[in-house]
């Protein structure tokens, strides 16, 4: 099985780009992030004719999430248990309530279950949605921890944009970050978490860092000089870590004119699927 994870940025801007790399890199399965789209508005009819079966969740042009399988979708779940919510409106209005995004996409693909995940990204230390990137994290790990429990056997794998630069060889300058979201104690602590719950990063014993990264701005030349983050991670459970081949970062799929902001994730493990 060959499961992969981007951040499309606009799965509307960059359709043609994402259908031509799945056939290229012969992908079962894509997690993506940041569909921009509401669900009638995500484009179903080009997935379905390269032969993928999409959920999608998407409730307006902001967020979203996405898994196309050839190897089977079923259980589709719109979101974890508990997930919190982010209330924009606190502190200006009497009247607010938290709203539910469409960042959690869970799906049973070939045996594996797959989580699209798109981590709020926190924005500063001191605003309201760092404080829910947090509460998220937990909520997530606390999930994730039992479904170990349920069955420490399962296939599981956490994938997508986690917005977290873990350590400080995933960034291209740790002194530049100081102070900002992504690399903050607590956010790298909520990482850790996640991982010492029983998952894996497979990806970075196939690609060792500094330099290694999936993320680079679009301002200020960061893909060209190298400048760039790693934020996007498979996360496999014990099961699926151990049944790793290869993994490794599409860089190149960063390059050229309409390209998005992150480059695929791509992790392949000996498990037998049957694409349909």
């Amino acid at each position: 099985m060959r499961l992969a994870t981007w951040n499309v940025n606009s799965i509307r801007s960059r359709l043609d780009r994402v259908a031509a790399w799945l056939d290229r890199q012969d992908i079962d399965v894509l997690a993506m992030q940041e569909t921009k789209c509401r669900d009638d508005q995500f484009p179903f009819e080009r997935f379905e004719e390269l032969g993928y079966e999409v959920a999608h969740l998407g409730i307006n042009q902001w967020n979203g999430v996405a898994i196309a399988s050839r190897v089977g979708l079923e259980d589709v779940a719109l979101g974890f248990p508990d997930q919190p919510g982010f209330d924009k409106d606190a502190g200006e209005s009497l009247i607010s309530t938290p709203v539910v995004e469409s960042r959690a996409l869970g799906a049973t693909c070939g045996g594996v279950r797959v989580w699209s995940l798109y981590v709020p990204n926190g924005r500063a230390l001191t605003d309201p949605h760092y404080a829910y990137k947090l509460e998220w994290l937990e909520t997530l790990r606390d999930n994730a921890a039992a479904w170990l429990t349920e069955d420490p056997q399962a296939k599981i794998a956490l994938v997508g944009d986690w917005n977290i630069a873990p350590t400080d060889d995933d960034v291209w300058s740790p002194a530049f970050f100081e102070g900002k979201t992504h690399t903050s104690q607590p956010e790298r602590d909520a990482f850790t978490a996640v991982v010492d719950t029983g998952f894996a990063d497979v990806m970075r014993p196939f690609a060792p860092g500094p330099g290694v990264y999936t993320y680079w701005d679009y301002t200020q030349l960061r893909f060209p000089r190298k400048e760039g983050m790693r934020i996007d991670f498979i996360l496999a459970s014990p099961a699926l870590a151990a049944a790793t081949t290869d993994a490794g970062v599409d860089r190149e799929e960063r390059k050229g004119k309409g390209a998005s902001d992150h480059a695929p994730v791509i992790a392949e493990f000996d498990i037998p699927v049957e694409r349909r």
